[in-house]
């Protein structure tokens, strides 16, 4: 454990440590992404995206929202909750604060509009 740091915020940081959660996030950035575009961005197996989609999830660094293919079908698509991640050193330790991105309201209705009419 880092000197300073409490266990939640050690996670955090060791999960934006890693190479994969990173790319992620900066992927999922702008634009929703699916899990094999992710898997390919990361030049990693799906399993292994998968893992650490998950992780990110735990976190609420990122979400997830459904799709519906041209040809009927349901798929998840990833969006990047993360805004900005700040870390102070104090006379405590570190001071660590996490902003998250705020869906705008039409994102939230048309994101609420696939779930529910799925």
């Amino acid at each position: 454990m880092t000197a300073g740091v409490d266990p939640e915020t050690e996670e955090l940081l060791t999960l934006l440590e890693d190479e994969y959660a990173r790319t992620i996030i900066v992927e999922t950035y702008r634009e929703a992404r699916s899990a094999d575009a992710l898997s390919d961005a990361c030049d990693a197996d799906p399993s292994t995206v998968y893992r650490r989609i998950d992780r990110l999830q735990e976190r609420g660094l990122l979400q997830d929202q459904q799709r519906l293919d041209p040809n009927g079908h349901h798929y998840k698509v990833y969006v990047a909750s993360l805004e900005h991640v700040g870390i102070d050193v104090t006379e405590d330790g570190f001071d660590v604060t996490v902003e998250y991105a705020e869906e705008d309201a039409a994102d939230t209705f048309t994101r609420l509009y696939e779930e529910f009419s799925g």
